[in-house]
């Protein structure tokens, strides 16, 4: 319960009465669909995720999932119709920020800081990436993510891995 309310209190679902165990159900409903709220605002709301397509499939807390589809104008290699790998790494970028700013004790804002990408094997032309992040870590003013984009194909070998460094500022106590 006390956790809760912690979280309450972080996003703002004020109120003086404790959180009794039958409300943490509709708290964390409220919590869940508040972040979706932002994340999707903010995707829409970035004119480069748009262009790309990208698209808001799963977020929670320390968690995003993004896609972005397949299309010709972001081939990097028109011979084998291979995304390019800028394309890869803006869906990477956006996903783990995405992440960093879904943490409920934090401000909502973040930068990258550093982003390591592994490519490991090209996508396949015609199939939908999608990207995982999760946040494992934030210290007062840093935030870490690991990120995985796969394709379509169900294989044990993903498109790409990365690591990041992010901006974060943790939100007052008292906020």
């Amino acid at each position: 319960m006390e956790e809760w309310n912690a979280l309450a209190k972080l996003w703002g679902l004020r109120g003086n009465a404790p959180v009794k165990i039958n409300q943490s159900k509709q708290l964390e409903e409220r919590l869940a669909m508040e972040i979706d709220r932002v994340a999707r605002e903010l995707i829409e709301s970035l004119p480069f995720s748009r262009a790309l397509g990208m698209r808001l499939e799963e977020i929670e807390p320390g968690r995003t999932v993004l896609s972005m589809p397949y299309d010709e104008r972001l081939v990097g290699d028109p011979r084998t119709g291979v995304i390019h790998g800028g394309a890869v790494s803006a869906l990477m970028d956006t996903t783990a920020g995405a992440t960093v700013m879904a943490r409920p004790d934090g401000t909502g804002i973040t930068a990258t800081i550093d982003l390591r990408i592994d490519y490991m094997r090209p996508a396949r032309p015609g199939q939908r990436l999608t990207c995982e992040a999760h946040c494992y870590h934030a210290t007062r003013s840093v935030a870490f993510v690991r990120a995985v984009t796969r394709d379509e194909e169900d294989s044990d070998v993903p498109v790409a891995t990365a690591v990041g460094a992010f901006t974060f500022e943790r939100k007052e106590t008292g906020e």
